[in-house]
């Protein structure tokens, strides 16, 4: 998942913040939903001002425009006059008008990297950013123009040999903290991906395989020397004289932020209800996928609504908190589940809730800052979550309970409006009871009068009699998920009670 910014945002004076129920949005005028803005861009309308050509745009240029009305954006070197969208944009014109006349890429990064901008925006392109020339001293690269890689002797390689049967592709990443979900292999109409993420750093193989391949792949990780095995079956016995051809950023060590979102197409299995508004949905990964959702990260389901490709980022769950099952109806390593709330205006979840079993949806690879180093030697887990923000508490949950040796305790409070909005509350009261190192409070805002636990909102009162160390010196690590409003609050107020920046991580909810 993405840690909470340190630059507040929505900006404190921005429209987005009085969205009700903190879904970040601001009221549209009738006529302007996506549906409209969609409709616009395929009438043949002029969205550029520069009736169909493309040019290349120079910083000098670009700052000029910076206006409502007159409102060029750059998003990775290309660049798209917004004003004609500034009505549509659900987040309000403020925070367009944050990146006008400037690169916003980081910011739109921050906010909605999932957001398929070259589709949304592909009539309002103007063209690509100049090219400044590269300063070069003496044949060498100025520092600032080169990319922030690691030193070049700890740089992975690969190597690849063959049996009779197999061929065995190995990467040798130089590191000790590699595991299996750090590797995600897709092969697809003969194309092998193969990438492995080492900290902040992706290398990546990409090749058009010389000979086919069964679908069958295994992928085995060395965590103490780093070395990743990749072995392929054969589709017919014969001998390789050369792995395949390279294609795009084969053999490539970039970093993470910088590589692109990669799509596979996974079939929904099953959907289940869990509350009035929110369903549980489990997706079968292609059979020749490697890919495991590290805890706390999330991925993009992708559909495409009325010819355009909508993203949206959901942080994975477990089938159940029921940790007694002893088989599970689904191996973890192929199926993927996702709890996911339906808002019946949305622009995604109406579409997405319409599919049929057997149905396709993209799905990304993983992206998320939290490292389950954060957990180790914990002695005391406190989570905060509010209504879908439970969703990256549940894999975190398991994991410290069944992992982490020196934990001594577990406190879980989960905000909701009612009583009927809870999430697995059954599973949550049942796993309090035959685990004694975790305990669960639910807080509501909108109770009835049969209520009798906590009420009210994310406060001071409510979080200094909840997150309290048992010792004084306890290692302790809060994490915090919910709507924007709710997290940024609750991280102030945890502040405010004299816990350190390393001490509390916040999520963002999807």
């Amino acid at each position: 998942m993405l840690n909470v910014p340190s630059q507040a945002f929505p900006a404190p004076s921005s429209q987005q913040r009085a969205a009700s129920g903190g879904r970040s949005k601001v009221p549209l005028k009738q006529g302007r939903s996506l549906m409209d803005w969609i409709r616009l861009t395929k009438s043949g309308k002029d969205l550029t001002g520069l009736k169909g050509r493309l040019i290349e745009v120079t910083e000098e240029e670009l700052i000029k425009h910076n206006k409502k009305d007159d409102c060029w954006v750059c998003i990775r070197g290309l660049v798209y006059n917004v004003s004609p969208y500034m009505e549509y944009h659900p987040g309000g014109e403020d925070e367009l008008m944050r990146a006008a006349g400037s690169d916003g890429t980081d910011l739109f990064d921050q906010v909605h990297r999932w957001v398929n901008y070259e589709s949304m925006l592909k009539e309002c392109l103007v063209g690509r950013m100049a090219v400044k020339p590269v300063a070069v001293v003496k044949g060498i690269l100025l520092k600032s123009q080169v990319s922030d890689l690691p030193a070049k002797e700890i740089s992975p390689s690969y190597d690849w040999f063959q049996t009779e049967s197999l061929v065995t592709v190995v990467i040798y990443t130089k590191q000790k903290d590699v595991d299996s979900e750090s590797v995600i292999v897709d092969y697809q109409d003969g194309s092998f991906r193969a990438e492995v993420v080492i900290k902040d750093h992706s290398y990546l193989l990409h090749t058009e395989l010389s000979h086919e391949i069964q679908e069958d792949i295994t992928v085995r990780v060395a965590e103490k020397t780093g070395k990743v095995e990749i072995v392929l079956k054969k589709k017919d016995n014969v001998s390789w004289t050369y792995l395949g051809h390279p294609l795009e950023n084969h053999n490539s060590f970039t970093a993470y932020r910088e590589t692109g979102l990669y799509y596979r197409k996974c079939q929904l299995i099953s959907k289940v209800d869990v509350t009035h508004d929110t369903k549980l949905y489990c997706m079968m990964l292609p059979p020749a996928t490697h890919l495991q959702v590290p805890i706390g990260q999330h991925v993009y389901l992708k559909q495409t609504v009325a010819g355009t490709e909508i993203a949206k980022p959901y942080t994975p769950v477990l089938e159940s908190l029921n940790s007694d099952l002893q088989e599970p109806l689904h191996p973890p390593d192929k199926y993927i589940y996702f709890m996911i709330k339906l808002y019946h205006t949305g622009h995604f979840t109406p579409h997405f809730d319409c599919l049929q079993i057997g149905d396709y949806v993209s799905l990304s690879s993983p992206e998320g800052n939290f490292k389950k180093s954060q957990l180790q030697e914990l002695e005391e887990l406190f989570l905060l979550a509010a209504g879908t923000g439970f969703t990256p508490m549940v894999k975190l949950l398991n994991y410290a309970l069944t992992n982490i040796t020196s934990l001594r305790k577990v406190k879980l409070m989960f905000f909701n409006k009612t009583e009927g909005d809870i999430l697995w509350r059954n599973q949550l009261e049942q796993l309090a009871d035959k685990e004694r190192r975790f305990e669960v409070e639910f807080v509501l805002s909108e109770p009835t009068c049969e209520w009798t636990g906590k009420q009210g909102r994310i406060s001071l009162p409510l979080l200094s009699e909840f997150v309290k160390r048992s010792v004084e010196d306890s290692r302790v690590l809060i994490c915090i998920c919910g709507p924007a409003p709710f997290t940024e609050q609750g991280i102030r107020l945890l502040k405010d009670l004299n816990f350190s920046q390393e001490e509390i991580h916040g999520f963002t909810a999807y």
